[in-house]
Formats: structure tokens, C-alpha cells, sequence
């Protein structure tokens, strides 16, 4: 798809500009986009300063910003400047393992106005869009998914996992062990210069992790109130501090209201360079009055929290939820970027009902370095063979090859090519992403 084109029913035109603003205001092609988005959304209608701010943030991220807008428009119906769909791209770093990063193409604010639906607006914007960004060299495309069953036909598959838990911190609560360090609590606005060199901390030694868009210290300080640009007066900010002094972790959260039995805190962020600031973290969080309870609804898989705690039934994780949806777009690029703990050959077959990935990829790790072939040739033999959603899932390593095998996601011509398989995308750590986008 290329600037102002037009859809081959003529129904709609389609154009991708990059988001922007004037001295003090959103221009008004990003503000009809805006508008769009908000409706897609269920959002309120946003104020001026609100459009002003979001398209600040949104040049920050240098987003690319797609409209498919009805040619044709009724008499009193939104105008035709307001599109009927929305789709928006930037590009940030994913950890990718073995202190090895790779810029992934990230999508999102996705909508389709419902008397719209099913006349393939949102496959025409995601597979040209998916396209260009192969073209542009990018090997990797991900996006948080609000809802499971859309994008595995456009080859995403859910690489990351986290889990909602509710901690009991009444008196029962006490950790196993005295974390090192102190914290402190601080003014919310202070994350606003602390929060991304923490989280630059942070990313750099998780697996999984994606680079946080510009407007993440304002909405985690609460300077920006559920992603709208008003002042949560709730938001409450604490840090932790390392033996030298050194701040190496904060948590941001707020006391739900005071009719909430029992007395609750609501994590809305918490970020760590160190085990210690971690659980410190936490027993700040137990020890404060009247409170009973802590949800946090982004906690690791591989939580150690419920084993630092003494008694480790207050710890109840209450759902899981996937977060990066990963789709391949360069198995070459991208297999040969990521980190292996093992060496092995193995030849994957890949299928793409988009036809932007398919073939035979000859998989051959060495010291933890991997070459990567492509085999495009008709009669190209393989050890393994899947879907390209499947590619994504395997990735990172977050879903072993043998669990997609059980359900047909993986066909092995062998158990020990699936070993194999399992062996070079196997890794130590669960990948873990606390990005939302």
C-alpha cells in the first residue's frame, strides 16, 4: 500500500503520514486519525490539549500513522477527513538474549469502525504494511493483542507471558530473608528523569523485553491519568536504594478507593536492576498501613517472589495473560540475531499464508552463533515444519517446540529433530515483557 492509495472496490482511499503537530497544537490530519482512534477505542472524547500532548509523544516515537477513510460520506455522518480504520507502526529494540538486540516493527492503536467491519480494511492495512516493513529490512513485527483470535492468521504468535496475582500483605506477610538496600519515597514527577535510565537497566538483561515508548514515564508518574493527559492525584512512588546509595529500582502504584475490601494496592509499575530492589520493593509495599493487599497484573511466569515469602499461599496468582505477539518477517536476519545456549543443525520448513516468510531454513548453531540458509527450492527438505505464527511463538523461546508439537503446530519427522529444535531455542530464562504499546 502507497500513499493515497485507493482499496480495489474504490470504496476507500487509504494514506500513511507521520504523526504530527504545530507550536501548540496536533495538525489536523493527526487529530482526525486521533479522533478515529479514541472511538475505536470506547475512549472519551479528547480534549485539544489532550490531541496536542498524544501527538507529542507520538513524533517522539516517530510513528508512522495509517487511515483507510470512506470515499463516499452521507449527509451529516463524521466527515471524510476522520478515517474508518486506524493503524499505527513505530520501530523500538527487543532484547532478544545474550545482550543482543534487534529492532522489531512494533503495531498499534488498531480500529475498525464497526459498520466497516468485513470488507478487509484491516487485512489490507496489515499485510502491505507487513510487507513494506520486510522491504525496509526489518526482521521482526510485534504487537500487544487486546483480543487472542485476530492476528494468528496474519502469522503473530503469542511470545510472551506474564500473570495477574493478588498478594496477601496482612500481618502474616514477611519475606524468608532481609533484602539489601533501603527505600524511599519520592515525588511521582521524579520518574520522569529517573524511570528510562531504570528501565534501560532493566531491558538490557531481560529477555523479551521491548524498549518503552515516549510516553511511558508520564503515565507511569501519573502525569497522565489511564493514558490520558490529566493528573492522578492517587499515584504514589517509592525507590529503592543499593548499599552505595545508588538507586536501582522504583514501584509506582496507588490505594484503590476505600471502598475496596479489603484495603488494596494496585500496581501500576515496578521496575528492578536488582533482585534485591525487587523484593525490597515488595516489603516496602506489605508494610504500608491499612493495606491488606497488593495486585500487580504483569508479573513474571517465573515470579520468585512466592519463594523469598514465608509463607508462600499469600501469593495467588489469579490469571494469565499473553503480552508480545511476534511475527517473523526475515527468518535469516532473525534467527541469526537472536542468542543460543547450545549448538545443533536443524532444517525448518516454514509456511506463510502471507507469503513473506515461507521456505526451508537451514538452522546450524555454532558457540552459540547461528547461520542461517534459505532453501527456496521446490523439492527442499526439512527436518521440521510449522506455521509462521508457530516461528513466532518459538522465538524467544517462551513456548517449547514439544508443547506445539502435542497440538499440530509443529510436525517433526523425527523425535530428535524435534529435540533438536526444542535445544537451539531453548533458553535458560523465561521471556518476560512489562511493555504495553
Amino acid at each position: 500500500m502507497t500513499k493515497n492509495s485507493r482499496s480495489r472496490s474504490a470504496e476507500y482511499r487509504f494514506n500513511s503520514f507521520r504523526a504530527g503537530s504545530t507550536r501548540d497544537e496536533a495538525n489536523a490530519e493527526t487529530t482526525a486519525w486521533l479522533e478515529a482512534a479514541a472511538f475505536g477505542f470506547h475512549e472519551p472524547v479528547a480534549t485539544a490539549e489532550h490531541l496536542f500532548r498524544t501527538a507529542q509523544v507520538y513524533e517522539s516515537d516517530e510513528r508512522m500513522l495509517t487511515g483507510a477513510y470512506a470515499v463516499d460520506r452521507p449527509s451529516r455522518a463524521w466527515d471524510a477527513m476522520r478515517p474508518v480504520a486506524t493503524y499505527g507502526t513505530f520501530v523500538e529494540p527487543l532484547n532478544v538474549g545474550g545482550g543482543r538486540s534487534l529492532d522489531a516493527h512494533l503495531i498499534a492503536t488498531v480500529t475498525v469502525r464497526p459498520n466497516h467491519r468485513r470488507r478487509g480494511l484491516l487485512r489490507e492495512l496489515i499485510t502491505s504494511d507487513l510487507i513494506r516493513a520486510r522491504d525496509e529490512g526489518r526482521a521482526v513485527a510485534a504487537l500487544s493483542s487486546m483480543e487472542a483470535t485476530i492476528y494468528g492468521r496474519f502469522g503473530f504468535g503469542a511470545a510472551t507471558f506474564s500473570q495477574r496475582v493478588e498478594v496477601d500483605t496482612s500481618d502474616k506477610f514477611s519475606l524468608a530473608f532481609s533484602p539489601a538496600g533501603s527505600v524511599e519515597v519520592t515525588d511521582p514527577a521524579t520518574l520522569l528523569e529517573l524511570a528510562p535510565e531504570l528501565f534501560d537497566r532493566f531491558h538490557a538483561q531481560t529477555l523479551g523485553s521491548i524498549q518503552r515508548p515516549a510516553s511511558y514515564p508520564t503515565k507511569v508518574a501519573g502525569i497522565w491519568a489511564e493514558d490520558r493527559p490529566e493528573l492522578d492525584k492517587r499515584v504514589r512512588v517509592a525507590l529503592h536504594y543499593d548499599l552505595t546509595g545508588s538507586i536501582d529500582g522504583y514501584v509506582s502504584y496507588k490505594v484503590l478507593e476505600w471502598e475496596s475490601e479489603p484495603g488494596t494496592i494496585l500496581i501500576l509499575d515496578i521496575v528492578w536492576a536488582s533482585q534485591n530492589a525487587y523484593f525490597g520493593l515488595w516489603d516496602y509495599l506489605a508494610s504500608i498501613d491499612l493495606m491488606t493487599r497488593v495486585k500487580f497484573g504483569n508479573a513474571a511466569v517465573t515470579d520468585p517472589l512466592p519463594w523469598a515469602m514465608s509463607d508462600r499461599r499469600g501469593f495467588k496468582i489469579v490469571g494469565e495473560d499473553d503480552g508480545l505477539w511476534l511475527r517473523v518477517l526475515d527468518p535469516v536476519v532473525a534467527l541469526e540475531a537472536r542468542s543460543y545456549e547450545a549448538d545443533g543443525d536443524v532444517r525448518i520448513a516454514v509456511s506463510d499464508p502471507l507469503s513473506i516468510a515461507d521456505g526451508v531454513y537451514a538452522l546450524s548453531v555454532r558457540h552459540g552463533k547461528a547461520t542461517v540458509t534459505a532453501d527456496n527450492a521446490k523439492n527442499a527438505t526439512s527436518n521440521v515444519s510449522m506455521d509462521i505464527s508457530a516461528l513466532g511463538s518459538l522465538y524467544l523461546g517462551g513456548v517449547r517446540a514439544d508443547t506445539l508439537a502435542r497440538t499440530g503446530q509443529v510436525v517433526s519427522k523425527s523425535p530428535a529433530a524435534l529435540d533438536m529444535l526444542d535445544t537451539l531455542l531453548a533458553h535458560k530464562e523465561r521471556p518476560y515483557c512489562i511493555t504495553h504499546f
